[in-house]
């Protein structure tokens, strides 16, 4: 990973008031209420903040709870985790590794064939870009992950 992904104050001032709240104020936007629960586009999705890789579509799945979730980031450095112990109970905090913007949390409960894990994140705290853009917005080196038709939804969104 390059460190070319950091959070600037013009990127911070460009933010809605939901987007700001949830990736610097380590909010929660609303279940089924949100962007991406529900989107079944190819691409990848990235830091609304600094643009880092983040997650692919080939790695998300519909895991009933009304927020994007995946089986594993993108790459393995792209997010970070602490630990959280807000609302009475041990949680741990996904966050991106560029920007440290929060994205919600990681749990244990995921599909087990794909290794376990059900990164569950903010829509607010991501940017989709769909594989048909992928060089187009500078992340060409990620068209691989993605079939020569860019606009069949993944498999595993059922």
């Amino acid at each position: 990973m390059t460190n070319e992904y950091r959070k600037t104050p013009e990127a911070v001032s460009a933010l809605t008031d939901t987007q700001y709240r949830v990736t610097q104020q380590e909010g929660t936007e609303p279940a089924f209420r949100n962007e991406y629960w529900d989107n079944h586009e190819a691409g990848i999705y990235v830091d609304v903040v600094s643009g880092q890789p983040l997650f692919s579509s080939t790695d998300k799945y519909d895991s009933g709870t009304g927020w994007p979730s995946f089986t594993k980031p993108i790459e393995s450095d792209a997010v970070t985790t602490t630990t959280d112990r807000k609302l009475w109970m041990r949680r741990t905090e996904v966050r991106s590794s560029g920007a440290d913007s929060h994205l919600g949390h990681v749990f244990d409960d995921g599909p087990r064939d794909a290794g376990g894990q059900r990164y569950c994140m903010n829509s607010a705290a991501l940017r989709f870009v769909p594989a048909e853009e992928l060089e187009a917005q500078g992340y060409g080196a990620y068209r691989d992950q993605f079939d020569d038709d860019p606009t069949t939804t993944e498999e595993n969104a059922s």
